[in-house]
């Protein structure tokens, strides 16, 4: 297979990169170290893409013309540092898919809210009539989409994993919403190393695109201080008024509902008070602000940013109702997969709170969230195969904390635990690849659960 492109990982990344690489006559081989899913192996056979199973071939890696690698191997396998000894390039799907893409491109990033703020931006701009796409983290792979698709506008979610493979690939307008500990299993506990992943994004964006970002994130306003992007910079804020282009909240100090989000962008500003936003919550107006000024800067019309802000639904589990038993509210908010995202979810429900939080762990520090627990949540259910660092967090803090191994037994448990009026909240604050596929097949699971008792 010599000076074959060479795709590791057979997911949706690697198979995406492989669809796009063999339409553009490229001799593409992909190498998984595991087992192919079904669905990802038939596509393979169907587009006659060569692919191995169960090991990475040292012949067959070393001997490629160029290596794309999925988002979720690790950079510094001995085979990779191999490959780069010997000057093979190492690039990632979506710096691959760049070369191909024509069309406008939004690409957004951030620890939390980066999925709703993409579907909010892709729902804004669908129903102004314009041809987009939504790809990426949020879905279907860039690469996958590329390959079958042309498009006026892209709509790109990046994680850091992502971004961490991006050199060449540069955007029109980028999206930082914020930056807090996530994955820092995978950067050595290094917040920093992190940090550094995400505001990357800022240096991708081409010299006259825009960069919005949020300006009450401390991570990213001092980096936005210390190394600015070259584009037009757009901050967003909820504390305080922005100088020029941006947005920022005029609050009621009477009522949060009536404060007004004020939008400013050429040519003119605009407001939308809070209670008119389909999504409800702080993190969701920081959303709401990212994506209206995104769209404004594509000439969307601002009575056309409030109407689709106003009839937006809310995204699978991301705060999703999934039903009311005997009075007791269940919400899946399974995508919260770090702390943040589960501090976000607790301090939007008012009522007392049975939390089902577990899963695997990714360096995840619990002490921002003793607050919350402290005046919200009656009972903890731990579900995980590994539940002592939540059990240890949490302990001493609620009156209830019990383990559980299966999503049957947590919401059949959260069930007893609750009463009426109360909230049953899966919000993890962990990945689910202990007990479960993926965020998705975790929230699936929890809605089944829910509709059998």
């Amino acid at each position: 297979m010599k000076g074959a492109t060479v795709i590791l990982g057979a997911g949706e990344s690697g198979t995406g990169a492989a669809l796009l690489a063999n339409r553009q006559g490229l001799n593409a081989v992909v190498s998984e170290a595991g087992t192919i899913l079904p669905s990802f192996r038939r596509e393979l056979e169907q587009e006659g893409v060569s692919y191995e199973e169960g090991c990475h071939s040292p012949e067959l890696v070393l001997n490629a013309r160029e290596i794309i690698k999925s988002p979720g191997i690790p950079n510094h396998l001995p085979l990779l540092n191999e490959a780069r000894r010997l000057s093979i390039p190492i690039i990632s799907e979506v710096e691959f898919a760049g070369r191909y893409c024509s069309g406008y491109r939004i690409c957004v990033s951030g620890s939390n809210g980066k999925t709703t703020s993409c579907h909010l931006i892709y729902h804004i701009l669908q129903r102004a009539g314009k041809k987009v796409i939504l790809c990426g983290n949020v879905g279907n792979s860039f690469a996958r989409e590329v390959a079958r698709n042309t498009a006026d506008y892209w709509v790109i979610e990046l994680s850091s994993f992502q971004l961490d493979g991006l050199f060449e690939f540069r955007t029109d307008t980028a999206v930082l919403l914020n930056i807090t500990p996530d994955h820092l299993d995978r950067y050595e506990n290094d917040f920093n190393r992190y940090a550094e992943s995400k505001y990357h994004l800022s240096q991708l964006v081409k010299p006259d695109g825009h960069f919005i970002f949020n300006l009450d994130d401390t991570p990213i306003r001092r980096r936005t201080e210390n190394a600015p992007p070259a584009a037009r910079m757009y901050p967003f804020s909820l504390t305080q008024q922005v100088a020029g282009y941006g947005a920022w909240l005029e609050q009621d100090s009477r009522e949060w509902k009536k404060s007004k989000m004020i939008i400013h962008t050429p040519p003119a500003p605009f407001a939308m008070t809070l209670e008119n936003l389909a999504l409800q919550g702080r993190h969701n107006v920081y959303n709401s602000m990212a994506a209206s000024i995104a769209a404004r800067l594509v000439d969307i019309r601002k009575e056309s940013i409030k109407e689709s802000l106003s009839d937006f639904q809310q995204i699978p589990h991301r705060l999703e109702w999934v039903g009311n038993v005997h009075g007791i509210q269940f919400i899946n908010d399974s995508k919260a997969t770090n702390v943040n995202a589960a501090w976000y979810a607790l301090e939007s429900i008012q009522q007392p709170v049975v939390w089902i939080a577990g899963g695997m762990d990714k360096g995840n520090d619990y002490s921002m969230l003793f607050d919350l627990v402290g005046k919200k949540v009656k009972a903890i259910i731990c579900l995980g195969k590994d539940n002592q660092k939540i059990m240890a967090a949490f302990g001493d803090r609620v009156e209830r904390l019990v383990e559980t191994q299966s999503m049957e037994e947590a919401v059949i448990t959260a069930y007893y635990l609750g009463a009426k009026g109360d909230v049953v909240l899966l919000s993890p604050a962990c990945a689910s690849f202990d007990l479960f596929q993926s965020y998705e097949d975790r929230g699936r699971q929890f809605s089944e659960a829910v509709s059998k008792l």
